[in-house]
Order: structure tokens, then C-alpha cells, then sequence
């Protein structure tokens, strides 16, 4: 009844006229951002940032806002990949294996309808159950002590690359990279570390700054190198002719892959890729020979979708309770909150019940938004993907250099953002990935903070680290974090591969 509670109080903060207003306009930039290519919901996120300082938003309205980009992204992603076969990010590659055939036999405005009810059924399991854990894991969060603390930070970065990850070499580097900046300025005994007698460094670097400059700006940089100027071809979507006997026959996968990808995004690392997988895989086995998988089955399309978008709203759970993000994005969301003097943990559904209950009912909200955006509006999006990159990168690099300069007043921080693009550029270039290098700037100085405190506890002994039964399995589970992507990795990725070439997962 409590939950109840602050929930109804949540809805008074979301159905407050600006707050819906802003999730409205979330909730359709974030599609179009996800329909795009290659964005994807970090770089979406990343990049309207400013937009919510620029605008001088208050904390639970930059969260709705943003966290209406974010679910509009998920749910965009799927417009290129069936139009297009072009996964709009990552976890939208299994919707091409039956959507784009689908399209190919005239069927592109179900094959799109379809995608967004599975999304729409998805995200609202997956949001029903942040309502149920978050609270839960939030008072057991309350148990933590400073070494128990450091040991979730060490399982955070142990699970980064997380058991889809590419290079977990390459993930290292980068979250060690994200540690040594977020040591930068002085600190808290008065000692400077690599400020090189810059006084601007002195407070250590803004995490806004880095982000915007990682993922914007060195979007930017690509687009200049790849010349992309001439626009998508134009493509046509067929009049909706989609019967209730067919929405009733894809409900049993979307809440299969609903319930999947809320799992996998709970789980840290593991996110929206492995929630569509798994989503598509399920469906594909349990249906077997009476399916028709690659072919244009409505339920390769429904169980992938209602799965990534499930892991999405999934991934919100750690970030929340713990203030450990579960996905790139809500890593970016994060260093929101905290950039706003917001803390994320359990002690945010106290100290701030507003703003996470807000959120909360702005999900809900955000998703009967975003099914009515993607069902009769669909056409919209698609034709604004024709619009030719060179018109819209100036208006993302202006809201980037308004934001950031809105944000301190000082040009220092328009160069240092410029140069954390050139370095994004590069770093993209080498394919080290960046969210861990955000995640290393973020959790850095809370990590060696907690190591601080249990250090002063013990006297100096290390051995406080692995003292309770609690640290000691959080170790456990980070040691498997680093090791699972050595074994589990490879394997997956091989069967992802199979699946985009065959037209479904092996094995029925």
C-alpha cells in the first residue's frame, strides 16, 4: 500500500502540465533519434542534454524528459530495421531477421504496428516490475556498508563489457581510462592530481562536459568524415490492415520477451542486446516447425522488440536503487542526476520520492505516448529520416555548445568539451568503447571513496574489503563478470551472427 502511495504521488508529479508536455516531446525526439542509424538511445540521451540546462529544467523534469528519450529510442529503433534492414542500434538487429521481410512482402505497416504493441507490452511489464523490485532492493541496499559499496562498484565494472561485449580488453582500458580522468582536481586531503597548474581543473572534470563531448561531438566528427550529405532514399509504408485475431496472436511472445528482457536488464552488463536475443530465441524454439522465422514471422518481430524494450526499463532498477547503471544509457542518465546534486541509491526514494515516483509514472505514461506516436504517426518518422544530415548536425552541435556554456558561463568548457569529442573520435576509431570510460568518470570518485572510509574503519586493513558474507559474494560475481565474456562471449556472439545470416538462431 505504501508503493501505491507514493506512486499515485508520482502521477501528480508526471500529469503536471510541463512534465507531460516534455515527455510528449521525449517521447517523439527520441523515436526519430532511435529511427536513425547508428544514434542510438546514449548518443540520443547524450546529446539533448544541454537542451535540459538550456532550458533551465527542473531535476524531475530533465528526468521525465530524458527518460522519455530514452524509451523513444527503443522504440525507434526498430523503424530503420525493418524499412530499411539498418538496425537503428544494437538490440534492434533481431527485428530486421522477420521485420525487413515482412516489409519485402508489402506487409511494412503491420510488420511497424506489430513492433510497436510488442514494445508498448515490453516496457509496461518491465515498468510494473521496477514498481514491485525497486523498493525492495532499495531497503536491502540500506544494508551496505563502505566496503560492501566498493565491491558493487567493482562488479559494475566487472560486468561493462557484459556477455555481448566485443573486446573486454578493450572495456578495460576504457574504465580505467574513465578512473584516471574522474581522479583529476584535489582531493579531499588537498593533494592535486593532474591538474597541470590549470585552475579550471582544480574541481576535477564535469561528467556533462565529458559526455557531451564523448558521444555528441564525436558524432559530429564522423558525419564530417563519412560526408554524409545526400539524405535516405525515400520509402513508401503500406495502409495498416492489422486484424485483433493477429495482435491476440502475438501477445504470448511479447510478454515471453517482455518478462526476458526485464531480466536481462536488471542484470548489470547484460542489457537490451541479450534481452532481444534471447526474446527472438525463445519465441523461435518454442514455436518450432510451425513457424516461419526470416521469412517474415510476426512473432520474430514481437518477441525481440517486447524484449529490448523490457531490458530498457529493466536497467532503471540498478541505477535507481543503487546508483549503478545498467545499460550506456542510464550510465548518462546517472551522471544527470548527479550533475543536478541528486544521488542515486536507496536513499533517493526518501530523500528525493518525487522525482523517482515521477519517473516512474512518466514511464507509464511515456509508453501510452509512445504507442499512439508510433501507430498513426509512423509515416511522419519515416519520412523525416529523408532529411539530409548536413541540416540537422548544426542544430545538435548548437544545442550542445548552448548547453554546456549555459551550464558554467566559461569558454574553458566549450574547448574542454571539443577536446573530449577529438578524443571520443579517436577512441571510437580504435573501437574502445566509451560508456566505460563515462562509467570509470562517474563511479570513480564514490568507489575510492567508500575504499577511503573502510580503510579509516579498519585501521588500514585490507582484509575489511571481504569481511561480510554480502562483500564476499559481490567479489564472486565480479569475478565471474570478468571471466563469463572470455567464455559465454564468443559463443553468443557466433550464434547472434548465425541468426542475422540464416534468418533466426540455430536450432528449433
Amino acid at each position: 500500500m505504501e508503493t501505491l502511495g507514493y506512486l499515485i504521488d508520482g502521477f501528480g508529479v508526471a500529469l503536471a502540465p510541463h512534465n507531460l508536455m516534455f515527455a510528449l516531446l521525449g517521447a517523439f525526439l527520441g523515436t526519430l533519434i532511435g529511427a536513425l542509424p547508428g544514434l542510438g538511445p546514449a548518443n540520443g540521451v547524450a546529446i539533448l542534454i544541454p537542451l535540459a540546462f538550456t532550458l533551465g529544467l527542473a531535476p524531475e523534469t530533465a528526468l521525465i524528459m530524458l527518460t522519455s528519450v530514452y524509451a523513444g529510442a527503443m522504440y525507434g529503433g526498430r523503424i530503420s530495421s525493418i524499412l530499411l534492414n539498418i538496425p537503428g542500434d544494437e538490440p534492434a538487429m533481431m527485428t530486421c531477421l522477420d521485420g525487413y521481410p515482412m516489409a519485402q512482402q508489402g506487409k511494412a505497416a503491420e510488420a511497424l504496428a506489430i513492433s510497436a504493441i510488442a514494445s508498448f507490452m515490453g516496457s509496461l511489464i518491465a515498468t510494473v516490475g521496477l514498481i514491485l523490485l525497486a523498493p525492495i532492493l532499495a531497503d536491502f541496499a540500506l544494508t551496505f556498508g563502505p566496503a560492501e559499496y566498493f565491491a558493487l562498484f567493482l562488479l559494475a565494472f566487472a560486468t561493462l563489457g557484459g556477455i555481448t561485449g566485443k573486446n573486454p580488453v578493450k572495456t578495460v582500458v576504457a574504465a580505467c581510462l574513465g578512473l584516471m580522468i574522474a581522479t583529476m582536481g584535489i582531493d579531499n586531503t588537498g593533494v592535486q592530481r593532474y591538474t597541470f597548474g590549470v585552475l579550471e581543473l582544480y574541481e576535477g572534470v564535469d561528467f556533462i562536459i565529458a559526455i557531451v563531448g564523448l558521444f555528441a561531438i564525436s558524432e559530429l566528427l564522423f558525419f564530417i568524415e563519412e560526408k554524409a550529405g545526400g539524405g535516405k532514399e525515400k520509402m513508401a509504408v503500406n495502409k495498416l490492415s492489422l486484424s485483433w485475431a493477429e495482435i491476440r496472436g502475438i501477445m504470448p511472445s511479447s510478454i515471453r520477451g517482455g518478462v526476458l528482457g526485464f531480466i536481462a536488464g536488471v542484470l548489470p552488463g547484460a542489457g537490451a542486446s541479450l534481452g532481444s536475443f534471447i526474446g527472438y530465441t525463445l519465441e523461435k524454439k518454442m514455436v518450432g516447425s510451425k513457424g516461419y522465422f526470416g521469412k517474415g514471422d510476426p512473432r520474430g518481430v514481437a518477441g525481440p522488440e517486447a524484449g529490448n524494450n523490457g531490458a530498457s526499463s529493466g536497467a532503471l532498477v540498478p541505477m535507481l536503487t543503487l546508483g549503478v547503471p545498467g545499460s550506456g544509457t542510464t550510465a548518462v542518465l546517472l551522471a544527470l542526476l548527479i550533475s543536478m546534486n541528486i544521488t542515486p541509491g536507496p536513499l533517493m526514494f526518501t530523500q528525493n520520492a518525487d522525482i523517482v515516483w515521477g519517473v516512474i509514472a512518466a514511464l507509464l505514461i511515456g509508453n501510452f505516448l509512445l504507442l499512439v506516436l508510433n501507430i498513426p504517426l509512423v509515416g511522419i518518422f519515416v519520412r523525416l529520416l529523408s532529411v539530409p544530415p548536413k541540416y540537422l548536425l548544426p542544430i545538435v552541435t548548437m544545442i550542445a555548445f548552448v548547453g554546456i556554456y549555459s551550464i558554467s558561463n566559461t569558454t574553458f568548457d566549450l574547448y574542454f568539451m571539443v577536446a573530449f569529442g577529438v578524443a571520443g573520435y579517436v577512441l571510437r576509431k580504435l573501437e574502445i568503447p566509451l560508456v566505460p570510460v563515462i562509467l570509470g568518470l562517474l563511479l570513480g570518485p564514490e568507489m575510492e571513496k567508500n575504499l577511503r572510509h573502510a580503510l579509516d574503519i579498519s585501521g588500514g586493513d585490507w582484509s575489511v574489503l571481504w569481511n561480510s558474507g554480502l562483500a564476499i559474494g559481490l567479489w564472486v560475481f565480479a569475478g565471474l563478470g570478468l571471466i563469463l565474456p572470455y567464455l559465454v562471449g564468443p559463443l553468443l556472439r557466433r550464434r547472434m551472427k548465425v541468426a542475422a545470416g540464416s534468418g533466426g538462431p540455430e536450432g528449433d
